[in-house]
């Protein structure tokens, strides 16, 4: 099994903006220190250029950053201890704070992925229930074992 994790942010401006610029500057390294950090599997990409974004139907001011990784310490590892962790720390120069969770994991088979829609439905589920095998966080994790026999699982294996 593999980690597949969403996390979304909503622009305090357009990414065009000065404001948003540091911002836009540092998705080029840091898409390329994820792509390139031990335990990395996938992302969705919004296009071939370095600081292209994902575009979907859930409001222009959303932006959304998905990936799968091997497990949940090669995603700590990149999020907490990488130069990921500085620009992270100023997300709040670029968007607004957060008054419901914004990040969700959950497990995937090795080789599956995931659509948007589902990534999304997944954090649904958490805002709503809460944290469980279907839907968490890093403070509230769950084991792979209990997500085995998830129906994208059985999918997966047929």
């Amino acid at each position: 099994m593999h980690l597949a994790q969403l996390n979304v942010a909503h622009l305090r401006e357009p990414l065009d903006s000065l404001t948003l610029a540091d911002f836009v500057a540092a998705l080029e390294p840091i898409n390329a220190l994820s792509d390139a950090a031990p335990g990395f599997v996938w992302r969705m990409k919004g296009g071939e250029g370095p600081t292209d974004t994902i575009r979907h139907d859930y409001g222009d001011d959303l932006l959304v950053n998905f990936s799968i990784w091997e497990s949940r310490e090669t995603l700590w590892n990149f999020v907490y201890r990488s130069a990921h962790l500085p620009v992270m720390r100023r997300r709040l120069e670029w968007f607004h704070r957060a008054t419901e969770p914004y990040t969700v994991m959950w497990w995937v088979p090795e080789g599956y992925r995931p659509s948007l829609a589902e990534a999304m439905a997944r954090l649904s589920v958490l805002r709503a229930e809460g944290a469980g095998p279907e839907a968490f966080t890093f403070r509230e994790f769950y084991d792979s074992s209990e997500a085995a026999s998830r129906p994208a699982a059985a999918e997966v294996r047929k």
